[in-house]
């Protein structure tokens, strides 16, 4: 099950990954999926202020370093496999302890790692609609992440009664 999230401005973005934090667990994926500035780095900085990281904005993108660790409620691990020359590169970063450890894990262009992925996660996929505009696409995997949706859609204003009834 699916559902559709309509973000009209970077504002949107950025409370919608505010209000996902909260809601995350220890050993939680969040996997984001989306072209260069379709957000994914906005809304991870969002996340990890709703997860109480002290300096949101000190979390930027993690091209060269692969990876980088934030403390907050939960430790906060943020991924970027854009230059990453196989997947074999990201489970070298020790990926299972990190999937397996107390934090929640974000990994931006997720798309490129999917078979080394848990296939338990929340899938998220940007797609750019005008210059301030995104969609998008929530598609959780498994009990955990499928109720973590399910509870944060819910409170969010821009998704009709139908688009919530898809979850």
């Amino acid at each position: 099950m699916s559902s559709t999230i309509l973000l009209p401005d970077l504002a949107a973005t950025e409370a919608l990954g505010r209000q996902l934090g909260p809601l995350l667990f220890p050993g939680a994926v969040v996997a984001l999926v989306g072209g260069l500035g379709a957000g994914k780095t906005h809304f991870t900085r969002a996340v990890a202020e709703g997860l109480g990281v002290k300096n949101p904005s000190a979390v930027t993108s993690p091209t060269f370093t692969l990876v980088h660790e934030y403390p907050g409620r939960l430790p906060v691990y943020h991924f970027d496999t854009y230059r990453l020359n196989s997947p074999a590169e990201f489970v070298a970063l020790g990926t299972d302890e990190y999937f397996n450890g107390d934090g929640v894990c974000l990994v931006e262009w997720a798309d490129r790692v999917t078979r080394e992925l848990p296939g338990e996660r929340l899938e998220l996929r940007f797609e750019v609609v005008s210059p301030t505009a995104r969609r998008l696409l929530v598609i959780p995997h498994g009990e955990r992440h499928t109720a973590v949706a399910e509870a944060w859609v819910r409170v969010w204003p821009h998704v009709s009664d139908e688009m919530r009834a898809e979850i």
